[in-house]
């Protein structure tokens, strides 16, 4: 069982999130306040192309495992920095499959629609990061490493603190994918 260390939304596109005491998730939106909520897509570029798109990438879950290895290659990295609305620790998101649910503190259901797919964006706020944030497998198949997204199935407030519980899809698992 993983926790919640932080929550962190936006009410405009700006790349970093502040950190909250709360946020509330609202199902089939995301974060109350988030200028990333709706059912259509709010992801600028994503908007442009078509802005009729349902919104996979609701809700940010970032896992805090990995600013401690940013630290180690000299990066300072907090939570709610890349744009995250939740950030974990004990969880390995990047491991679950496709339509893992978490369960977030009392009641808030969040499922994984896939990978976040970093951008030139991460280079901005600290040049170097968007490459920390990608890496190779034994195969030379590319890693992101830069958290999952998700869309709210069941609402709830999620606050720092709270426990995570994991409910795996039934059937054959589907590694997570770019979204």
């Amino acid at each position: 069982m993983g926790v919640v260390t932080t929550v962190s939304l936006s009410k405009s596109h700006t790349f970093s999130k502040p950190n909250s005491l709360s946020i509330r998730l609202l199902k089939g939106l995301g974060v109350v306040g988030d200028a990333h909520m709706g059912e259509t897509v709010k992801h600028r570029s994503r908007v442009a192309k078509d802005p009729t798109q349902p919104n996979l990438r609701q809700v940010h879950l970032m896992h805090e495992e990995l600013f401690d290895e940013l630290q180690a290659k000299s990066f300072i990295v907090r939570p709610g920095d890349m744009g995250e609305n939740v950030t974990t620790r004990g969880i390995d998101l990047l491991g679950l499959p496709t339509g893992t649910r978490l369960h977030l503190g009392e009641n808030a259901v969040v499922e994984i629609t896939g990978l976040r797919n970093p951008c030139v964006q991460i280079d901005q706020f600290q040049k170097g990061l968007m490459a920390a944030t990608l890496d190779k497998d034994a195969d030379g198949n590319l890693i992101r490493k830069a958290g999952v997204m998700s869309v709210v199935l069941a609402e709830g407030d999620v606050r720092p603190g709270d426990a995570i519980r994991i409910e795996l899809p039934e059937g054959l698992h589907q590694p997570l994918k770019p979204v």
